[in-house]
């Protein structure tokens, strides 16, 4: 019988960053890693089904059989997610900084002192793979609350949670000052985790919405909504503090780089036809996409592995620890759908730069 730690982790492993990343090259392993968790995460039953593979067992080759990345344009926002989720636990500064900003405007007093966040990822889609719905929250009325706005006592993060986990059948029950808090991808916090603010995030800023709850989106680089931190207000009166993510020399830049990266090789292996949703990845980029196609019958795991090592390079004192959306301690999360395995020997990524 699994732990309540071992229940605490979910399929989908990351190893945490010691230090921000500072050179391209990890950054573009780092958020290559990223990517290719999301698109394994996102293979329906019916495709493991057709693989007969369980989805720790999948290859890169399998992964780009099913992947469709011409059609299931969404996908390119689940990788986005991972990677500001990432980016946010790696203190990546192009992310933190601008989002700490966000933060203390949100609430002044709650993040006046913040110097660098934190993170758990939701997304009402996922919650049950990830086991929020089985979710059992410690004492999460003293130790968790949520900040929808600067009226009253804050709620408390356990039962509206659980409530935004089964989506938009749930507005009713959240209420008015909750009621769009489902569309949540992530919190953010603290790094007490007592006060948690809900953001949304989109790769495309047209697809961008707020509403009771949510206090916080992140979007990339837009022409008509340069970089930085901005509020929008809904004609219904709902605000949103919109953090936009630079591009093409920041985070963004890095994210569309890494993307083109995962999506060629993916083109390649899955035999695909070549379209134009994605930009031809730099130099740096393309060695990427080429050992991605030399490891095509090896499991994207192992190869998640090797990416983390690659983005750890030269990084002094590094402590590996398993977490799946880095859940706090006083939250713990359902019995996963299977058990993961132990790793076998992992290939590995030259340095780049």
């Amino acid at each position: 019988m699994a732990t309540k730690e071992e229940k605490a982790l979910s399929k989908i492993s990351f190893v945490t960053q010691k230090a921000p990343v500072d050179e391209r090259g990890r950054a573009l392993y780092a958020v290559a890693r990223s990517i290719l968790r999301a698109l394994v995460d996102q293979i329906p039953d019916s495709g493991l089904t057709v693989l007969n593979s369980d989805r720790v067992d999948v290859t890169l080759r399998q992964l780009a059989y099913v992947a469709r990345l011409q059609r299931d344009k969404g996908m390119r926002g689940d990788g986005f997610e991972w990677a500001v989720h990432e980016a946010i636990q790696g203190a990546e500064p192009t992310v933190i900084e601008p989002l700490v900003w966000a933060m203390k405007r949100a609430s002044p007093r709650g993040f006046k002192d913040l110097e660098r966040p934190e993170s758990l990822l939701f997304g009402y889609e996922r919650a049950k793979y990830l086991g929020f719905l089985e979710a059992v929250i410690d004492n999460a009325s003293e130790e968790a609350v949520i900040l929808p706005d600067t009226r009253g006592r804050p709620p408390a993060f356990d039962n509206w949670v659980r409530l935004a986990a089964i989506g938009e059948a749930a507005e009713p029950q959240l209420g008015a000052r909750l009621r769009k808090i489902w569309r949540t991808d992530l919190f953010v916090s603290d790094q007490e985790r007592h006060r948690h603010l809900a953001v949304t995030i989109k790769s495309n800023k047209e697809q961008l919405e707020s509403g009771p709850g949510l206090r916080i989106g992140v979007v990339p680089e837009h022409k008509d909504l340069p970089a930085g931190v901005t509020k929008q207000t809904s004609k219904a009166g709902d605000s949103l503090w919109v953090v936009t993510l630079p591009d093409p020399h920041g985070f963004m830049g890095l994210y569309n780089d890494a993307y083109a990266a995962v999506g060629e090789a993916v083109t390649t292996l899955g035999r695909h036809e070549r379209g134009n949703y994605w930009q031809k990845p730099t130099p740096m980029a393309q060695k990427i996409q080429q050992q991605l196609e030399g490891y095509a019958d090896v499991k994207v795991a192992e190869i998640e592995w090797a990416l983390n090592e690659a983005a750890q390079q030269d990084l002094a004192d590094v402590e590996s620890r398993l977490l799946s959306v880095d859940a706090p301690d006083w939250l713990h999360l359902g019995q996963p759908d299977r058990e993961a395995t132990s790793l076998a020997p992992r290939p590995s990524f030259i340095k780049l730069d």
